[in-house]
């Protein structure tokens, strides 16, 4: 205890900042792979390297110590491997920041984008025709423009309709959408792969959670075989949504000027939150420093 208050005492602003920058790091890696698998990976490392660490140091096993040491440098090289998906949902993150500034003024155009995709979603789930089309944001989604076949027209809700109307050439893949225009059709998405996927979901659902693990994209979704109509964003899915709700759901995911104000809350609410946690940590070492000097002397 004496040694660990001895140190405390070193610690100056510095080092505080340094500390504090530290634990801000793993945090915000923390909070970036919370809610997914990554977070069972996690754990699995965690139990390894801990039962590995118990059995070296009270049995003392010489071969099994020298295989955990080889093992380690392979295992922080295959980390990078292991969360791939969530390292690039952070860097696409990063990049993403300051985006949003370019689409304050575009609202009218939006508005209008989500009444068309609506409209032609309850006219194609009436008929029972399946449709998958993919609201573009700030990620580019040009790899997979590419996978399909270039379209470049405005969209309207009769063109929607055409292009899924079914056995014609087009409508057994993706519709994208850039802005107010459809840039291709016929497009393939990855599929979502992982193990809490509902079995029972169709091809078009499982396009859409993937491609939305993996993007910032909006999709929207028509079942061939129900007719329920879902929305997908950031690998969730709102399922059985009539018209109305459906305009509901995509104004408040699609539209630009919900993003920033929701955002620029939580980012305030949590730096708030660590601010007052490290307060408090340094406000009980100021407590303690006193009491050590006392016994010291």
């Amino acid at each position: 205890m004496s040694d660990l208050l001895w140190t405390l005492s070193q610690l100056d602003i510095r080092a505080a900042i340094d500390i504090a920058l530290v634990a801000l790091v793993f945090w915000g890696l923390l909070h970036l792979i919370q809610r997914t698998q990554a977070v069972q990976l996690l754990r699995g490392v965690v139990l390894v390297v801990l039962a590995a660490a118990v059995l070296t140091s009270v049995f003392r096993l010489t071969a099994f110590s020298w295989l955990m040491g080889k093992a380690v440098p392979a295992l922080l090289l295959a980390v990078p491997v292991i969360f791939q998906p969530e390292l690039r949902r952070a860097l696409e993150r990063l990049g993403r920041a300051g985006a949003f500034a370019n689409r304050q003024g575009a609202e009218p155009l939006f508005r209008q984008v989500i009444r068309q995709v609506a409209r032609a979603s309850a006219l194609l789930s009436d008929r029972r025709h399946g449709a998958l089309i993919v609201l573009e944001r700030e990620t580019g989604l040009q790899e997979y423009v590419d996978t399909g076949v270039r379209v470049d027209a405005a969209l309207t809700t009769e063109l929607l309709l055409t292009i899924f109307f079914p056995n014609t050439a087009l409508h057994d893949g993706a519709v994208i959408v850039r802005g107010d225009r459809v840039v291709a059709a016929g497009c393939v998405l990855p599929l979502a792969t992982g193990t809490a996927v509902d079995y029972r979901l169709g091809t078009r659902h499982r396009a859409a959670l993937g491609l939305t693990e993996q993007t910032d994209a909006v999709v929207v979704v028509v079942s061939e075989e129900t007719g329920i109509i879902s929305v997908v964003h950031n690998g969730r899915m709102i399922r059985r949504l009539d018209e109305n709700r459906l305009v509901k759901v995509l104004d408040a995911i699609y539209l630009p000027r919900a993003v920033p104000v929701t955002r620029a809350k939580q980012l305030a609410r949590r730096i708030k939150v660590v601010g007052n946690s490290v307060r408090s940590w340094f406000g009980r070492v100021a407590r303690l420093l006193p009491r050590f000097n006392k016994r010291s002397s």
